[in-house]
C-alpha cells in the first residue's frame, strides 16, 4: 500500500485467482483504510474477451491501483494482452508476491459504520456492469443473518465451491468464516474443469455437512460424473453426512437440474432433501437461503397462461399448462419482502405476480457507477410504496415473483412465508400484449428434440428468435426447425420468427451458469454466430 502511495478511502482493484492471496489482500485493504474491489483475472486462453471486462471494472470503479500476483502481472504485460488493452494507461499495477515482512504502523478503524467497506462489481445477464456499495453496517448485518440461518458455529466446517468475486459467493468466501469463526474449505470452481469429482471428494473425505455451489458446478458434476458413480462409490465417496447443499443463484430455481443432481448422487448417500437453492440480486446479495432447520422448500404448480397476464393461479400437478415453481430457500432473518406493481408501485395481493421489493439491514447502499439516469438508479435502493405502508424504504430487486403463506411452520412455531421467483424483469419479453419468460420457451424447445443440447431465445424487431445448439450430424439441422416451431406454437401460442441452428458452445454462459442472451443477440445481429442453418419463418 505504501509502495502504491495510497491514501485512506482510495479504491483498489484486487485481480487474484481464487485463494488465500485474495482474502489477505481484501483484509489488507480494509486495515489500510482503502476500499477493495475484487476482480476476476483475465483467462490466459481467452485474453481478448476477458481482459476488457477487467479494464472496464478498473476504470468504472476509479481504482487508484491494481494489486495482483507476479503471474498475472506478467500476463497483463504480455504481447497478447497489450494487443487488447494497453495497461500502461492503467493506474499502478502492484505485484504482491514479494512483500516486505514488516508490520504497518497503525491499523485503520472505520469511524462511520455507514461508510463504504467494499464495492461489489458484476456483469448482469443483459451485459450491464454495475458496482454496488456495501457499507460496514451492511456487511456485519449480512454475516450475522447468514450465521443465524445456517447455524455457523466455530465447530462447523463448510465447503464452498463458488467464484469469490461478487455476491453471496464473495461473502461466503471472504467474510462469513472470519465473522462466525467456522472453518471454510475453499474449492475454486475452475479446478473442476480438469477434475469434476474434486468438490464431492472433498465434501466426502472431510465429512462436511454444509456446502455451497453454483449451477455451473452442479451441471459440471452431473454431466462429468454421470457414468462414474460406481467408480466413485468404490473410491469411498460418501455424501450421507451432507445436510445442506445450497445452490447460490440470481434466478428462478432450476428444478430439472437440482432433481437430476439429487437422483444421480442418491446412490452415494446424498439425501434429496439436502439440496436447495438461495436467491440474491444486485440490491441485496442474499434474500433467501435454505437453513439447516425449518421446513423443506415447497413446490407449487401455477397456470402458465395466467402467469403471462401477471396472475398467479395455483393448479394441480400434471394439469394442462402447469408450471412447477420451487421456493427459493427460506427468507433470511431481518429481511422483509413485499410484492409491488413495478409501474404503479402499489402493493399486490398473493394472486398477482409483481416485483419483489426487499427491506433489510444488509441491502446495498446504492450503485457506485451506473449507466442511465441517476434518478432511476437511486430508485432501485430507495423506493416507497404509492399507498399502504408509505414510510418504509424498500430496494427494488428487478425480479418478478410472488409470496405464499404455507401451512408449514418454522423452528420458532410461526407460519412460514415462501418466496417464489419467476424471472428478471429486464429479461422478460412482451409479445402479443403478454409477458413471457425466456426460460419457459427454452424448456419447451429443449424437450422438442433429443439432439438439442442447449437453447436461448430473444426478440428482434418483434420477432421471436430461437437459437439451438445441435449435438449430432449437421443433416439433422433441417429436422429441428419444424419441431422447434411446433413446440413453441403448441405450448406458448407464439410463432417463431427465426430459428438458428448452431454448434455446441455458441450460447455464451457467465461464471454463474446463466445464459448471456443479450450477448447472443448482439452476435446474431453482427452475423458472428457461424450457424449451421438459419430458417426465417416470416
Amino acid at each position: 500500500m505504501e509502495r502504491g502511495g495510497l491514501q485512506e478511502g482510495d479504491h483498489v482493484a484486487l485481480v487474484y485467482p481464487p485463494g488465500i492471496d485474495l482474502i489477505a489482500a481484501f483484509y489488507g485493504c480494509l486495515y489500510a483504510g482503502c476500499v477493495p474491489i475484487t476482480v476476476r483475472p483475465p483467462h490466459p486462453q481467452n485474453i481478448s474477451t476477458t481482459l476488457p471486462t477487467v479494464k472496464m471494472i478498473v476504470e468504472v470503479s476509479h481504482s487508484s491501483c491494481v494489486m495482483t500476483t507476479a503471474v498475472i502481472c506478467k500476463l497483463l504485460r504480455s504481447k497478447e494482452a497489450m494487443a487488447t488493452v494497453d495497461i500502461r494507461n492503467w493506474p499502478p499495477v502492484l505485484d504482491t508476491d514479494d512483500l516486505p515482512k514488516k508490520k504497518p504502523p497503525a491499523l485503520y478503524k472505520p469511524t462511520n459504520p455507514d461508510g463504504l467497506a467494499y464495492l461489489d462489481f458484476s456483469v448482469s445477464t443483459t451485459g450491464m456492469l454495475a458496482g454496488v456499495q456495501m457499507s460496514h453496517n451492511a456487511v456485519g448485518a449480512f454475516c450475522r443473518s447468514v450465521k443465524l440461518q445456517c447455524e455457523l458455529y466455530p465447530s462447523r466446517e463448510v465447503a464452498i465451491c463458488l467464484d469469490p468475486y461478487c455476491g453471496l459467493g464473495f461473502v461466503l468466501w471472504c467474510l462469513c468464516s472470519v465473522y462466525s469463526g467456522h472453518q471454510s474449505i475453499l474449492i475454486p470452481p475452475v479446478e473442476l474443469e480438469s477434475n469434476p469429482a474434486l468438490w464431492l471428494l472433498a465434501v466426502s473425505q472431510l465429512r462436511v455437512r454444509d456446502t455451497f455451489c453454483s449451477y455451473s458446478v452442479m451441471e459440471l458434476c452431473t454431466k462429468g460424473l454421470g457414468l462414474q458413480t460406481e467408480a466413485l462409490k468404490a473410491r469411498g465417496l460418501d455424501l450421507s453426512r451432507v445436510r445442506a447443499c445450497v445452490v447460490v443463484a440470481e434466478e428462478r430455481p432450476r428444478m430439472a437440474l437440482t432433481h437430476s443432481f439429487s437422483k444421480l448422487f442418491k446412490d452415494l448417500g446424498l439425501h434429496p432433501r439436502s439440496v436447495s437453492t438461495a436467491f440474491g440480486c444486485r440490491v441485496n446479495l442474499a434474500i433467501c437461503l435454505q437453513g439447516t432447520s425449518g421446513p423443506d422448500p415447497t413446490t407449487v404448480y401455477v397456470d402458465m397462461r395466467a402467469l403471462r397476464h401477471d396472475r398467479v393461479r395455483l393448479v394441480e400437478r400434471g394439469s394442462p399448462h402447469s408450471l412447477p415453481l420451487m421456493e427459493s430457500g427460506k427468507i433470511l432473518p431481518g429481511v422483509r419482502i413485499i410484492i409491488a406493481n413495478p409501474e404503479t408501485k402499489g402493493p399486490l395481493g398473493d394472486s398477482h405476480l409483481g416485483e419483489i421489493w426487499v427491506h433489510s439491514a444488509h441491502n446495498g447502499s446504492g450503485y457506485y457507477s451506473g449507466y442511465g439516469e441517476e434518478v432511476l438508479q437511486s430508485d432501485h435502493f430507495n423506493s416507497r410504496l404509492s399507498f399502504g405502508d408509505t414510510q418504509t424504504v424498500w430496494a427494488r430487486t428487478g425480479y418478478l415473483g410472488f409470496l405464499r403463506r404455507t401451512e408449514l411452520t418454522d423452528a420458532n412455531g410461526e407460519r412460514h412465508d415462501a418466496l417464489f421467483v419467476v424471472g428478471a424483469l429486464e429479461e422478460a419479453m412482451e409479445l402479443r400484449g403478454m409477458r413471457y419468460h425466456p426460460i419457459d420457451i427454452e424448456t419447451s424447445v429443449i424437450r422438442a428434440h433429443k439432439s438439442i443440447m442447449e437453447c436461448a431465445v430473444f426478440t428482434w424487431t418483434n420477432l421471436l428468435v430461437v437459437v439451438v445448439e445441435l449435438e449430432g450430424s449437421e443433416q439433422e439441422a433441417l429436422d429441428l426447425v419444424p419441431m422447434v416451431t411446433k413446440a413453441v406454437l403448441e405450448e406458448h401460442y407464439l410463432i417463431v420468427g427465426v430459428v438458428v441452428v448452431t454448434d455446441i458452445g455458441v450460447i455464451p454462459i457467465n461464471s454463474r451458469g446463466e445464459k448471456q442472451r443479450m450477448h447472443l443477440r448482439d452476435g446474431f445481429l453482427q452475423d458472428q454466430l457461424d450457424p449451421i442453418y438459419v430458417a426465417y419463418n416470416m
